[in-house]
């Protein structure tokens, strides 16, 4: 009996044994065969979606494409009124050349492939808009093409067209993104003053600012059709607009209130208005993805207001929506438009109404000024880390 009743419990503790092994087992087999986390369904030719919590995620400083191989490291910069582009170099801080393009240069714009930065040159108020290429690797311009109003352009998220900003015209214009040949046109009578845009998460829309109706328009560009528009509760001028990391939310920068609206890009609705600083214009992620560079330009007004004005740079954290900190033009200024250093050291911004450019330090807030030509506006940095770029100064994914 004894005997007996030792091999019983050894028999339980050895079939309790073979079961938590079988219950491992299944739920082994199950994580095998069960479907990982859904990844973000992108639009075809779109490349992926490496991280869907940051869709920033690849334009780290370390993630420089081979296509920008041999780019040299400047800054361009187009003034408006003078009809011509700066070039700094910024290991120097010394403009190191300058030359003449077409009529009212406002963005300097890398191409999709990153193989061209394009200068458009929108004419405002005539008819012979252009894009003028430069050619990285030289930094030298080529032979401009006639183009209508190209006041700004972006590129689909599949590289197939670039979209032009005819912002007088009122439409966003779809052109062969090597010949600019037209493609299709979407008209948006109800957008005065369309001017900047930025796409969702997965490709599948655009939203674009309505700078003189004080509204967005939203855009399947897919299927060439306006999907709406929405009024913002505060009206304004709204200007640049930044998707946020997770691909739910666009930033507006508006520049009446001084501050930026917080969107809902799937319902396309208001949340929230955070407050920065006078004349909010330019929205520029961190390298990290965690923090959106407010710039504000110091002024409300568009036609030549004073120089000098109450210039800062907002730096919003993108989780929480609350301003980290503040950094302000010493003596007034008018920071406007720009980008990152590829190690996202330094914020490269325009002086639109001063003349000059701004290089901050994103640890400090330490400002270094360096004079250019007359209002000079959408400047780029480059090259820059990312796969490819969906245009304006390098909105890079």
């Amino acid at each position: 009996m004894r005997h007996s009743t030792l091999r019983a419990p050894r028999r339980r503790v050895a079939l309790l044994a073979a079961g938590v092994l079988a219950l491992a087992a299944s739920s082994w087999a199950i994580a095998q065969t069960a479907p990982a986390p859904a990844s973000i369904q992108t639009v075809p030719g779109m490349p992926p979606v490496v991280d869907p919590a940051n869709l920033y995620s690849e334009t780290t400083p370390g993630k420089m494409s081979p296509a920008v191989a041999g780019a040299l490291s400047r800054v361009y910069v187009p003034n408006v009124k003078s009809h011509e582009v700066f070039v700094i170099d910024p290991a120097t801080m010394q403009v190191v050349d300058r030359f003449k393009v077409g009529v009212n240069p406002q963005h300097v714009v890398p191409s999709w492939d990153l193989k061209t930065l394009w200068i458009t040159n929108n004419a405002e108020g005539r008819t012979d808009g252009s894009l003028t290429p430069i050619d990285p690797t030289t930094g030298k311009a080529g032979k401009p093409i006639p183009v209508d109003d190209p006041y700004n352009m972006y590129f689909t998220p599949d590289g197939k067209s670039a979209m032009v900003v005819a912002e007088a015209l009122k439409r966003l214009d779809f052109r062969d993104p090597h010949t600019f040949k037209l493609q299709a046109s979407v008209k948006v009578p109800k957008c005065a003053g369309v001017n900047h845009a930025d796409f969702s998460i997965d490709g599948k829309y655009v939203i674009a600012t309505c700078e003189f109706a004080g509204s967005l328009v939203k855009v399947d560009w897919v299927n060439r059709t306006v999907l709406g528009y929405l009024v913002l509760s505060g009206k304004g001028m709204p200007q640049d607009i930044r998707v946020s990391p997770d691909g739910k939310l666009f930033f507006v920068a508006e520049m009446h209130r001084g501050g930026v609206y917080v969107i809902d890009g799937e319902s396309f609705k208001e949340l929230e208005f955070i407050q920065t600083g006078v004349g909010t214009h330019g929205l520029y992620p961190s390298r990290d993805g965690k923090k959106l560079y407010a710039a504000n330009r110091g002024t409300p007004h568009i036609n030549a207001p004073p120089p000098k004005g109450k210039g800062t740079v907002s730096v919003i954290d993108f989780a929480t929506r609350k301003i980290e900190t503040t950094w302000t033009i010493p003596g007034g200024g008018s920071p406007d438009m720009g980008n990152l250093s590829v190690d996202g050291k330094t914020l490269w911004l325009s002086g639109r109404y001063d003349r000059e450019v701004y290089a901050i330090d994103t640890t400090s807030g330490e400002v270094r000024r360096i004079p250019v030509g007359r209002e000079p506006h959408g400047l780029t940095v480059w090259p820059q880390p990312g796969r490819y770029s969906l245009g304006h100064t390098g909105n890079m994914r």
